[in-house]
């Protein structure tokens, strides 16, 4: 079922927020950014926690970076030099790190508000990304659904644009599955079934070579506690973890298994893209969050599935242009359990 409640207003125009529940889980969304508010789990006992980094007040999601709980796009993470050639002609995009491209600019999706449909245990959001937005070609109608059931919030993804063009779209949770204002992530466990990575230079973007996994830190391969990898001295530039991962294909089972010993809350990820960016929010900059909750550095998990980063200059990658007229599709799925 939903409810839809009062929460705030950006340039005069009410902004509510969205409430989903299946009966075990119950999950808040916000128009702004069609972004995930918080999602409340039972933990081993059975008492409801809230899993998810957020805010109180529209104007943090608006005025502060980290887009927590946001969907990301045109592109997710980033283009190299901001931009890119398709079918011969040159595209130049806002860049907003350095001189890359960063999650679709400085107006990207997650500052967006967008419009809203509910039924039964899900929400449409939708949006149209007119010619040039940010530099990216085609206008771009995208619908992002979200649908809570049977202890799994599920992300539909669809987008179709009249000009050939770029589309890369994610979600950028925050998870702690201690509870959104217990602290460091350190005592969690991550689980990846990823062989390979790909490997970066200057500012975070990929040399286009595949690596593996094996001998680094970046094998997660077995359960593996998040403070005994982060202060790795191959982690050091990253600040933990914020690595694209190639996942294992064709799939058998969950990708990421993310669980706190300390709540018994787990976290099975399942995708239908070929990677996903694991960060550990080493940059999250101090601030207060839901409740006075104090957020910082360590503080969460971001799962953010995708096409790899800079994949549109990159031929090796699996490609993220979409086609005038066809349909990107993609889906998430966050799934969840209590372990003893």
């Amino acid at each position: 079922m939903y409810e839809v409640k009062p929460f705030g207003a950006v340039n005069g125009q009410d902004v509510p927020v969205i409430c989903l529940s299946d009966g075990v889980c119950t999950a808040e969304l916000l128009p702004l950014g069609a972004a995930v508010r918080s999602l409340w789990v039972p933990d081993r006992a059975g008492r409801p926690t809230d899993i998810c980094l957020g805010y109180d007040d529209l104007d943090c999601y608006r005025t502060l970076d980290a887009c927590l709980g946001a969907t990301i796009g045109r592109c997710a993470n980033r283009i190299g030099g901001a931009r890119f050639t398709i079918d011969g002609r040159e595209y130049q995009v806002t860049a907003n790190e350095g001189t890359n491209s960063l999650h679709g600019g400085a107006e990207g999706f997650h500052q967006k508000l967008w419009r809203f449909a509910c039924r039964g245990n899900s929400v449409a959001f939708s949006l149209e990304s007119p010619d040039g937005e940010e530099g990216f070609p085609g206008n771009l109608r995208v619908e992002v659904t979200y649908t809570l059931e049977n202890a799994a919030l599920t992300i539909d993804y669809r987008a179709v644009s009249d000009k050939t063009t770029v589309v890369n779209l994610t979600n950028h949770t925050y998870f702690n599955l201690a509870g959104h204002d217990s602290g460091p992530v350190d005592g969690q466990i991550l689980t990846l079934v990823a062989d390979r990575y790909t490997p970066c230079g200057p500012g975070n973007i990929p040399t286009g070579a595949l690596a593996s996994v094996a001998g680094t830190p970046l094998d997660l391969r077995s359960p593996a506690r998040l403070g005994d990898r982060l202060d790795h001295p191959f982690l050091a530039g990253t600040r933990g973890f914020d690595h694209n991962f190639v996942l294992r294909s064709p799939a058998t089972g969950p990708a990421a298994v993310l669980s706190s010993p300390e709540t018994g809350v787990a976290l099975e990820l399942e995708t239908t893209l070929p990677g996903v960016q694991v960060y550990t929010a080493g940059f999250l900059g101090e601030r207060r969050g839901k409740g006075g909750a104090l957020y910082g550095p360590r503080h969460a998990v971001c799962l953010e599935t995708q096409y790899f980063p800079d994949a549109v200059n990159q031929p090796s990658f699996p490609s993220p242009v979409l086609r005038a007229g066809e349909t990107y599709r993609q889906r998430t799925v966050y799934r969840f359990r209590t372990e003893p």
